[in-house]
């Protein structure tokens, strides 16, 4: 990178593999533009990916993903920078695909994978999958991107309330759209928003968001500097069991040349609670009908060869898939109201729809079965970062039952220089200067990780506790 030139951004990775994991399935790319010259053309692209599929066939899957998102990106000869990074993501599918086909190894691997890119004063996402994009601007975090999972599906679909007890038993681990085990598949499109100077961006796998809550997620980012808030957000997983493998990226936006001005935010149009999008077309529900009656059948012959506690499992699977088939049909019957709502936001957003946002909505309303790119609507949620003094008191447990366990399983740690942090953590929180008291928490919570990482022998249940 040459001396005069100035990305615009500050950029923290990294990425581990958990407490329970053997390998690592997730994978990521960063491309910073290297020159001006680079970066009009294409702007910065960030991309994390979640692969899934026995042996090394999910880390596979996600290694193809972010190499092959990046690569046909920068290479793209497609002027429009939405669509050239939806083209990528398609580029990449293929290849997971043909890969798959060609070893049964790696027969049905598939991946996540959400992109961002930032170029020009506008940024665009490009996602699959449950990983997550989001945007701290203003003290509040939104999540640009929706769920491909098989609870977001039903609650988009207004028949399953999340915090009702159906919606609370469906499992939040089941996505309905991948990369790689189809020939075909549909990319949602976010963008273009506009991009602010202060503007914070977080790409992360569903190993960070399983097990931080979006509320404190939301102070975190708000609190912590760019250079410690990756490190303490994978120790904070780890610390209630790290079950997954966990990656994050952060993008702090610092450069006019990054945030010119652009187009009116479309995104920008309510800015409180949950909103669904049509989008997500009801053969999601109705591939998540498929996914849980397989699995009903799969249960099923294990009671048959023997295993009489398997029973229960194949009557939760056959009815989440019963529920799933009447709400997409339910979500058929309302396919019409939900194509003209899509279309009154945009024209209430202030904002025209760029080429590929229009060519995503008419494949979305003509319902053709191929690959396409589609427009979201998102933000999706949104939290405010105010609510300091809960996660305090959460970190304050977090370290007080550390210490229990340590006690209880006779470790021999040296908790000296934890209790000082936690001494001034204490002592900001007294006097009510509660970011400051975040902020050394979480330096608590990491020098408590580095005595636990001496700790090799442990499990990791062991180091299991609730945030």
């Amino acid at each position: 990178m040459s001396d005069s030139w100035q990305s615009g951004v500050k950029v923290a990775e990294l990425t581990h593999v958990g407490m329970r994991r053997a390998n690592n399935q997730d994978s990521f790319a960063v491309m910073v533009a290297e020159s001006a010259d680079r970066f009009e053309r294409r702007g910065h692209l960030f991309v994390v990916a979640d692969g899934m599929g026995a042996h090394a066939a999910g880390e596979l899957a996600s290694k193809i993903a972010s190499e092959q998102i990046a690569m046909r990106y920068i290479s793209s000869h497609e002027s429009e920078v939405g669509q050239a990074l939806g083209e990528a993501v398609h580029f990449a599918n293929t290849a997971i695909f043909e890969r798959g086909q060609s070893n049964p190894d790696f027969h049905n691997m598939g991946t996540t994978a959400s992109s961002l890119v930032l170029c020009g004063g506008q940024g665009y996402v490009a996602h699959v999958g449950d990983s997550r994009v989001y945007r701290l601007r203003d003290h509040t975090l939104e999540q640009l991107t929706f769920d491909h999972s098989l609870v977001w599906e039903m609650e988009a679909s207004g028949q399953v309330d999340s915090d009702s007890p159906l919606g609370k038993a469906i499992p939040k681990n089941v996505i309905t759209r991948s990369l790689g085990p189809g020939e075909h598949v549909m990319v949602d499109l976010e963008g273009p928003f506009d991009v602010q100077i202060g503007d914070r961006y977080l790409l992360c796998s569903d190993g960070l968001t399983g097990q931080i809550e979006d509320e404190d997620l939301a102070v975190l980012m708000d609190c912590l500097s760019i250079d410690k808030i990756a490190p303490v957000l994978i120790d904070l997983a780890n610390l209630r069991g790290g079950p997954d493998n966990i990656t994050v990226i952060v993008v702090d936006v610092t450069g006019e040349n990054v945030a010119e001005a652009g187009v009116a935010d479309s995104a920008s149009v309510e800015a409180s609670g949950p909103r669904w999008s049509p989008v997500h077309s009801s053969r999601m529900l109705l591939a998540a009908t498929g996914i849980c009656w397989f699995g009903a059948i799969g249960f099923g012959v294990s009671v048959a060869l023997g295993h009489p506690r398997m029973i229960g499992s194949a009557i939760v699977a056959f009815v989440l898939g019963a529920i799933a088939i009447s709400v997409w049909f339910s979500g058929i019957l309302g396919t019409g109201d939900k194509r003209q709502a899509l279309k009154t936001r945009r024209r209430k957003s202030g904002s025209q729809p760029s080429a590929s946002q229009v060519a995503g909505l008419a494949t979305y309303d003509s319902g053709l079965e191929a690959s396409e790119i589609a427009s979201g609507t998102g933000p999706y949620r949104f939290y405010s970062a105010d609510h300091h003094q809960a996660l305090c008191k959460n970190l304050n447990g977090v370290l007080a039952e550390l210490k229990n366990t340590s006690d209880q399983h006779h470790w021999l740690l040296d908790w000296s220089e934890v209790d000082a942090i936690e001494s001034q953590a204490l002592q900001a929180q007294g006097e009510g200067h509660w970011e400051e008291a975040v902020v050394q928490y979480c330096n608590a919570a990491l020098e408590a990780m580095v005595l636990l990482r001496r700790h090799q022998d442990d499990s990791a249940s062991d180091t299991a506790v609730d945030l």
